[in-house]
């Protein structure tokens, strides 16, 4: 099987009408009037994203939710998708899965393959590129949190993060407890419906790639503004419960891997928000506020700052 062959039986696809796919030069991705396109990129590189043997077909899922969440966090529809593969190999039952995988949820968040490029490498190299339409005044753009904002997250945190510290043994063995908590990890499900609809109800926002700590930071940076966090009101993935107290915390506060959105908007907006994420079956918990005094505060049951060790992941830390 050459590089075509493989492209054209598991990358080929149909393309909604008004597209151009794979085939020519460019992709060709229709876009409305007074709109902007967003677009995003992200590697996902064995070894270093993803442990040697993952499931090709959560691999094929994970490399797209990881990008679909970047189109969320801003609020924006997805319109397609590009991706790059490279392999030491061409292996058919790999890519059959990686590739079932990868259009089932390209299909569930209508965001189509339009296109990559595949070639030949050591090690298992993944990139994808989506694209996605936003309205630019009502986009989620990270220095856009007000004085006084509520600060909110969908989802739960710190399921992710036990997964990876079990997988790459950092924890003692606990199957019942690793079989609770892979799926966030390897299937992670970025609320994109749902966000489409924040425009308008938010601020700012961004998606929880490298731990909450840090990613808040980017909005607090971007925005000039200060936050307070309520410990006690973090939505903790119940799985962790049994944990020691320093590993649930350090996993809520700084794990990555959550792909899920944190947002800020007026107290006003409290009420929309709750009945908008009850009509996506989206859980949201409102976590803490926008301030005026710079610095990320995180307090507990009694009031008392928190002292976390480690903010969140960073390649080059």
């Amino acid at each position: 099987m050459n590089e075509f062959d493989l492209i054209r039986r598991y990358f080929s696809r149909p393309v909604p009408a008004g597209y151009l796919g794979g085939g020519d030069d460019c992709a060709l991705l229709p876009i409305g009037v007074g709109l902007q396109l967003a677009t995003s990129t992200d590697l996902l590189i064995e070894g270093r994203h993803f442990l040697p043997g993952a499931d090709p077909r959560c691999l094929g899922h994970k490399a797209l939710a990881v990008n679909i969440s970047d189109l969320a966090a801003m609020g924006a529809k997805p319109l397609g998708c590009v991706l790059g593969l490279s392999l030491p190999r061409v292996d058919e039952r790999w890519l059959s899965e990686f590739s079932d995988g990868f259009y089932s949820l390209a299909e569930q968040a209508a965001c189509p393959l339009v296109g990559g490029d595949t070639t030949r490498s050591d090690g298992i190299v993944i990139s994808v590129t989506v694209y996605g339409q936003v309205d630019p005044a009502l986009a989620l753009r990270r220095d856009a949190a007000r004085l006084g904002d509520d600060i909110w997250v969908t989802g739960t945190l710190g399921a992710p993060h036990v997964a990876l510290q079990f997988l790459t043994h950092k924890l003692s063995p606990d199957p019942e407890l690793l079989a609770a908590v892979r799926p966030a990890l390897e299937r992670p499900q970025p609320p994109w419906k749902f966000a489409q609809h924040l425009p308008g109800l938010a601020h700012a926002a961004l998606d929880i790639s490298d731990g909450l700590l840090q990613d808040l930071g980017h909005i607090l940076a971007a925005s000039q503004y200060g936050a307070v966090l309520h410990y006690a009101c973090l939505p903790i993935d119940p799985a962790l419960d049994k944990l020691n107290e320093p590993l649930r915390r350090e996993a809520a506060l700084a794990g990555g891997d959550v792909y899920q959105l944190c947002f800020t908007a007026a107290p006003n907006h409290r009420a929309a928000i709750e009945k908008l994420a009850n009509e996506h079956a989206v859980q949201v918990s409102r976590i803490g506020f926008i301030q005026e005094p710079p610095g990320l505060v995180v307090l507990d049951d009694s009031g008392v700052p928190l002292s976390v060790a480690h903010a969140g992941f960073d390649h080059f830390s």
